[in-house]
């Protein structure tokens, strides 16, 4: 018996120019336990299974990939059909996640995490803090920290928390529940987001408040770039977060109607905001939401809304400054 206690699930699709330091990020790790990497190549048109290829010929006992001929995240139901290819196959008690254009950077970040979950049976969810960073010069532009000390998380905070909350890659959860797929879950545009929720709802989320991954954003091989690349195609993704909090409003029997109206006035706020429609953005039931914005982002916004030509100035010189572009 292998004995394996962590299976390392990695999602790749034209990720030619990050997959190496993804899986050397994975080789890196210092445990006293067995894990393994199983790797799910989306039938990949550059190098990237090329390269998997020569990391399973070094490693063939850690290295357990599926190469795709047929694209499968462009079929029906493709989120829920490509996580449960990988996860059926895993062999350990614990799934870690993390995708092939995205990297770890503290050696013990799975040590640190199981030794969590051995001592905390009641926890369902294990994750980090992270950093946001350029695809290819792996800038920092964010410091993803959820709160500033370690913090157990509520299903309520983790549904108000969205998407961005955790990273997805510092994600760590017993196999137990990687297969459990409610009906919310099942039709949901995304993986991560109702992912956590789902894991919220069976115990305990522990967050620790260390910097342990970095997630690559502005690369054109990234899901944010294929999904978010139009306001249309925005619009029906933020319509299909709201169908998936309906759904999850009546599979939880309305236990969290009042978190899950708030995240979905909020989505609508910042969506809004991304479409500057300020004067719908700034009244209503959004209003406290844009009291809640920091002083610059406040002035950003009043700029674009008085001063277009110096906005449209500002935003050509400060292009590559997430935080400025992404009001």
């Amino acid at each position: 018996m292998e004995n394996i206690v962590v299976s390392i699930h990695c999602l790749a699709y034209n990720h030619e120019k990050f997959i190496a330091e993804a899986l050397e990020s994975f080789l890196m790790q210092k445990t006293n336990f067995k894990f393994e990497i199983l790797i799910h190549d989306d039938a990949s048109t550059d190098r990237t299974q090329e390269i998997i290829k020569e990391y399973e010929l070094q490693h063939p006992e850690l290295i357990k990939p599926i190469y795709q001929s047929e694209n499968q995240y462009s079929k029906e139901n493709s989120a829920n059909t490509i996580n449960l290819i990988n996860l059926n196959r895993a062999k350990g008690k614990y799934i870690a996640v993390c995708e092939g254009d995205d990297y770890w950077i503290d050696p013990y970040k799975l040590q640190k995490q199981v030794d969590y979950l051995e001592k905390n049976p009641d926890c369902s969810l294990c994750v980090h803090g992270g950093y946001i960073v350029t695809a290819a010069e792996k800038k920092v532009l964010l410091k993803n920290r959820s709160y500033k000390k370690d913090k157990d998380y509520t299903v309520g905070e983790v549904i108000e928390g969205g998407g961005g909350l955790f990273l997805t890659n510092s994600m760590l959860f017993p196999k137990k529940y990687a297969l459990e797929r409610p009906a919310f879950l099942l039709n949901a545009p995304v993986g991560d987001y109702p992912y956590a929720i789902n894991l919220s709802l069976q115990g305990k989320v522990y967050y620790i408040d260390e910097f342990m991954s970095a997630y690559r954003v502005g690369h054109s091989g990234s899901w944010t770039a294929r999904e978010y690349n139009n306001i249309e195609n925005k619009k029906r993704h933020y319509a299909e977060i709201e169908n998936m909090l309906d759904n999850l409003n009546m599979y939880t029997d309305y236990r969290y109607s009042d978190a899950i109206t708030r995240t979905k006035i909020k989505t609508q706020f910042y969506f809004l905001l991304e479409q500057r429609k300020y004067d719908e953005a700034i009244k209503g039931n959004y209003k406290e939401y844009y009291l809640e914005l920091s002083l610059k982002r406040k002035l950003i916004i009043f700029i674009d809304q008085y001063s277009p030509f110096i906005s449209k100035t500002l935003r050509s010189i400060k292009r590559g400054v997430i935080g400025w572009t992404s009001i």
